[in-house]
Protein backbone atom coordinates (compact mmCIF):
# COMPACT_ATOMS: atom_id res chain seq x y z
CA UNK A 1 0.00 0.00 0.00
CA UNK A 2 1.52 3.71 -1.13
CA UNK A 3 0.85 6.66 0.64
CA UNK A 4 2.29 10.55 0.84
CA UNK A 5 4.78 12.36 2.73
CA UNK A 6 1.44 15.24 3.18
CA UNK A 7 -0.43 12.51 4.40
CA UNK A 8 2.49 11.39 7.07
CA UNK A 9 2.90 14.69 8.13
CA UNK A 10 -0.72 15.64 8.94
CA UNK A 11 -1.22 12.33 10.45
CA UNK A 12 1.75 13.35 12.92
CA UNK A 13 -0.03 16.91 13.69
CA UNK A 14 -3.78 15.40 14.05
CA UNK A 15 -2.05 13.57 16.79
CA UNK A 16 -0.42 16.36 18.93
CA UNK A 17 -3.63 17.58 20.71
CA UNK A 18 -5.15 13.62 21.47
CA UNK A 19 -1.22 13.00 22.70
CA UNK A 20 -0.92 15.90 25.08
CA UNK A 21 -4.32 15.63 26.66
CA UNK A 22 -3.53 12.11 27.03
CA UNK A 23 -0.03 12.78 28.75
CA UNK A 24 -2.20 15.59 30.84
CA UNK A 25 -4.56 12.79 32.02
CA UNK A 26 -1.91 9.89 32.39
CA UNK A 27 0.46 12.13 34.87
CA UNK A 28 -2.75 14.25 35.94
CA UNK A 29 -0.77 17.50 35.43
CA UNK A 30 -3.65 20.01 34.45
CA UNK A 31 -1.22 22.91 35.22
CA UNK A 32 -0.72 26.53 33.43
CA UNK A 33 2.52 25.29 31.58
CA UNK A 34 0.87 22.12 30.39
CA UNK A 35 -2.10 23.91 28.79
CA UNK A 36 0.08 26.51 27.63
CA UNK A 37 1.48 24.11 25.44
CA UNK A 38 -1.24 22.32 24.24
CA UNK A 39 -3.04 25.70 22.63
CA UNK A 40 -0.03 26.70 20.88
CA UNK A 41 1.04 23.22 19.26
CA UNK A 42 -2.43 22.82 18.85
CA UNK A 43 -3.59 25.42 17.35
CA UNK A 44 -0.05 25.23 15.02
CA UNK A 45 -1.98 21.41 14.04
CA UNK A 46 -4.98 23.37 13.03
CA UNK A 47 -3.18 25.98 10.85
CA UNK A 48 -1.01 23.28 9.28
CA UNK A 49 -4.32 21.78 7.94
CA UNK A 50 -5.55 24.82 6.85
CA UNK A 51 -2.42 25.60 5.13
CA UNK A 52 -2.24 21.97 3.42
CA UNK A 53 -6.02 22.46 2.15
CA UNK A 54 -5.48 26.40 0.82
CA UNK A 55 -1.67 26.37 -0.40
CA UNK A 56 -0.57 22.92 -0.05
CA UNK A 57 3.80 22.14 -0.87
CA UNK A 58 4.13 20.06 -3.76
CA UNK A 59 7.28 18.48 -2.53
CA UNK A 60 4.82 16.72 0.22
CA UNK A 61 2.80 14.89 -2.68
CA UNK A 62 5.92 12.37 -2.95
CA UNK A 63 4.38 8.71 -2.87
CA UNK A 64 6.34 5.99 -0.65
CA UNK A 65 5.15 3.04 1.26
CA UNK A 66 3.24 3.22 4.37
CA UNK A 67 6.35 1.67 5.97
CA UNK A 68 8.86 3.80 4.59
CA UNK A 69 6.42 6.48 5.75
CA UNK A 70 6.42 5.45 9.34
CA UNK A 71 10.50 5.22 9.57
CA UNK A 72 11.18 8.33 7.63
CA UNK A 73 9.41 11.18 8.20
CA UNK A 74 6.80 9.81 10.60
CA UNK A 75 9.58 8.45 12.88
CA UNK A 76 12.23 11.80 13.77
CA UNK A 77 8.97 14.12 13.39
CA UNK A 78 7.60 12.34 16.56
CA UNK A 79 11.06 13.17 18.17
CA UNK A 80 8.40 16.95 18.87
CA UNK A 81 6.19 15.00 21.34
CA UNK A 82 9.27 14.72 23.33
CA UNK A 83 8.78 18.21 24.77
CA UNK A 84 5.06 17.77 25.75
CA UNK A 85 6.11 14.44 27.25
CA UNK A 86 8.84 16.04 29.56
CA UNK A 87 6.84 18.96 30.69
CA UNK A 88 3.57 17.32 31.57
CA UNK A 89 5.57 13.56 33.04
CA UNK A 90 7.93 16.05 35.32
CA UNK A 91 5.21 18.62 36.43
CA UNK A 92 7.57 21.57 35.23
CA UNK A 93 6.95 24.79 36.56
CA UNK A 94 8.47 27.00 34.33
CA UNK A 95 9.66 30.67 34.84
CA UNK A 96 6.48 33.56 34.27
CA UNK A 97 7.88 34.77 31.67
CA UNK A 98 7.91 32.22 29.44
CA UNK A 99 4.34 32.84 29.51
CA UNK A 100 5.01 36.06 27.62
CA UNK A 101 8.27 35.13 25.36
CA UNK A 102 6.51 31.89 24.27
CA UNK A 103 3.80 33.10 22.72
CA UNK A 104 5.48 36.12 21.41
CA UNK A 105 8.23 33.84 19.47
CA UNK A 106 5.45 31.56 18.23
CA UNK A 107 3.32 34.18 16.78
CA UNK A 108 6.21 35.60 15.08
CA UNK A 109 7.25 31.97 13.70
CA UNK A 110 3.28 31.79 12.62
CA UNK A 111 3.54 34.89 10.31
CA UNK A 112 6.98 34.12 9.04
CA UNK A 113 5.93 30.66 7.91
CA UNK A 114 2.65 31.05 7.26
CA UNK A 115 3.08 34.08 5.08
CA UNK A 116 6.21 32.96 3.24
CA UNK A 117 4.34 29.57 2.08
CA UNK A 118 1.22 31.78 0.88
CA UNK A 119 3.46 34.37 -0.73
CA UNK A 120 5.49 31.89 -2.54
CA UNK A 121 2.61 29.32 -3.84
CA UNK A 122 0.42 32.22 -5.43
CA UNK A 123 3.62 34.10 -6.98
CA UNK A 124 4.90 30.96 -8.41
CA UNK A 125 0.69 30.31 -9.92
CA UNK A 126 1.55 33.84 -11.20
CA UNK A 127 5.10 33.53 -13.27
CA UNK A 128 8.06 31.58 -12.48
CA UNK A 129 11.17 32.44 -11.34
CA UNK A 130 12.70 33.98 -8.33
CA UNK A 131 10.73 35.73 -5.51
CA UNK A 132 12.76 38.28 -4.44
CA UNK A 133 10.35 41.05 -2.74
CA UNK A 134 7.82 40.88 0.55
CA UNK A 135 9.29 38.32 2.94
CA UNK A 136 12.11 37.19 0.88
CA UNK A 137 13.68 40.49 0.17
CA UNK A 138 16.02 39.89 2.89
CA UNK A 139 15.84 36.20 3.48
CA UNK A 140 15.61 33.18 0.99
CA UNK A 141 13.94 31.47 3.40
CA UNK A 142 11.60 33.24 5.64
CA UNK A 143 9.12 30.40 6.08
CA UNK A 144 12.42 28.02 7.71
CA UNK A 145 12.69 30.73 9.68
CA UNK A 146 9.01 30.50 11.03
CA UNK A 147 9.02 26.66 11.25
CA UNK A 148 12.62 27.16 13.89
CA UNK A 149 10.68 29.69 16.02
CA UNK A 150 7.54 28.13 16.11
CA UNK A 151 9.12 25.02 17.52
CA UNK A 152 11.98 26.60 19.49
CA UNK A 153 8.79 28.53 21.46
CA UNK A 154 7.73 24.77 22.34
CA UNK A 155 10.99 23.46 23.40
CA UNK A 156 10.89 27.11 25.59
CA UNK A 157 7.60 26.17 27.38
CA UNK A 158 9.07 22.48 28.18
CA UNK A 159 11.99 24.56 29.88
CA UNK A 160 14.13 21.37 28.90
CA UNK A 161 17.58 21.11 26.75
CA UNK A 162 16.49 17.70 25.02
CA UNK A 163 13.86 19.28 22.77
CA UNK A 164 16.80 21.88 22.11
CA UNK A 165 18.99 18.82 21.16
CA UNK A 166 15.88 17.86 18.71
CA UNK A 167 15.07 21.38 17.23
CA UNK A 168 19.02 21.40 16.15
CA UNK A 169 18.26 18.27 14.45
CA UNK A 170 15.51 19.41 12.34
CA UNK A 171 18.02 22.82 11.78
CA UNK A 172 20.49 20.76 10.06
CA UNK A 173 17.84 18.84 8.09
CA UNK A 174 16.29 22.47 7.22
CA UNK A 175 19.98 23.62 5.98
CA UNK A 176 20.52 20.47 3.56
CA UNK A 177 17.28 21.75 2.21
CA UNK A 178 17.78 25.40 1.71
CA UNK A 179 21.50 24.24 0.01
CA UNK A 180 19.76 22.57 -2.20
CA UNK A 181 17.33 25.19 -2.96
CA UNK A 182 19.91 27.83 -3.42
CA UNK A 183 21.54 25.22 -6.46
CA UNK A 184 17.66 25.16 -7.97
CA UNK A 185 17.42 28.83 -7.57
CA UNK A 186 20.76 29.53 -9.14
CA UNK A 187 19.72 28.62 -12.98
CA UNK A 188 17.58 31.68 -12.85
CA UNK A 189 19.15 34.99 -14.25
CA UNK A 190 19.70 37.66 -11.26
CA UNK A 191 20.38 34.79 -8.50
CA UNK A 192 23.47 36.39 -7.81
CA UNK A 193 22.64 39.52 -7.25
CA UNK A 194 20.14 38.33 -5.30
CA UNK A 195 22.07 36.44 -3.31
CA UNK A 196 24.28 39.17 -2.00
CA UNK A 197 20.92 41.13 -0.86
CA UNK A 198 19.74 38.34 1.33
CA UNK A 199 20.76 35.80 4.13
CA UNK A 200 20.06 32.03 3.56
CA UNK A 201 18.24 32.21 6.87
CA UNK A 202 18.36 35.42 9.32
CA UNK A 203 17.13 38.78 7.24
CA UNK A 204 19.69 40.56 6.16
CA UNK A 205 19.43 44.00 7.71
CA UNK A 206 21.56 46.04 6.19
Amino acid sequence: MKTTVNAVINLHKILVSPIVLLLMWTYNNWSAPAFLYLGLHGTYTILWLLKQKLFPDKRFEQKLSIMTGLLTPFLPLAGYYIAPYLLISEHTNVPVWVFGLAPAIYTMGIFLHYVGDAQKFYTLRIQKGLIEDGLFARTRNPNYLGEILIYGSFALVAWHWIPLVVLAFWVGYFFINMGKKDQSMSRHAGFATYKEKTNRLLPKLW
